[in-house]
């Protein structure tokens, strides 16, 4: 018998950190989107993507808008797919999600609500509560996803917390 040692097994793909977050950051983005134009412009009718103009340019905008978010889903799976057969960072992932869907709603609430004004949330109403409880909702999801980002940065590819 020889006293050779053995080679370790070979080593799969190294998990993708940058590349797991940005792409569950898409897909957290285009979720957010459809949860937005499927319950607020469809079911509830409160608003279209773009309210400065007649029904028809509103319903245009939303139909757009559905258009990218579904882009989004499409492309975020298969890249999610890709991912997960050959270097997906769970935690990375995670953190990623989280982000898209915070980012979203902070950004449809602080640009296009109130910077741009191509929309708000309700008409006829006092809109300082929704408009709190939406941006409000945003930044925790985009604050959970940030802490969970600091928390995959410190840990290990192989899953232990860093050294």
């Amino acid at each position: 018998m020889s006293s050779r040692p053995v080679p370790p097994p070979p080593a799969g793909p190294l998990p993708r950190p940058e590349r797991s977050l940005a792409v569950c950051a898409l897909l957290g983005a285009a979720a957010m989107a459809a949860v937005d134009e499927i319950v607020f412009h469809q079911l509830l009718h409160w608003h279209h993507f773009y309210d400065r103009s007649t029904s028809g340019v509103g319903l245009l905008s939303d139909g757009l808008l559905h258009t990218a978010e579904l882009l989004g889903l499409v492309a975020g799976f298969f890249l999610f797919a890709d991912l997960r057969r050959r270097a997906l960072a769970p935690a990375h992932a995670w953190a990623g999600l989280f982000l898209g869907l915070g980012g979203f709603q902070l950004f449809d609430g602080i640009v296009d609500h109130k910077l741009l004004r191509v929309h708000q949330i309700r008409y006829g109403v006092d809109v300082t509560g929704y408009d709190w409880a939406w941006n409000g909702a945003g930044a925790a999801l985009f604050l959970l996803g940030a802490a969970l980002a600091v928390r995959a940065r410190g840990r290990a590819p192989g899953g232990r917390t860093a050294a």
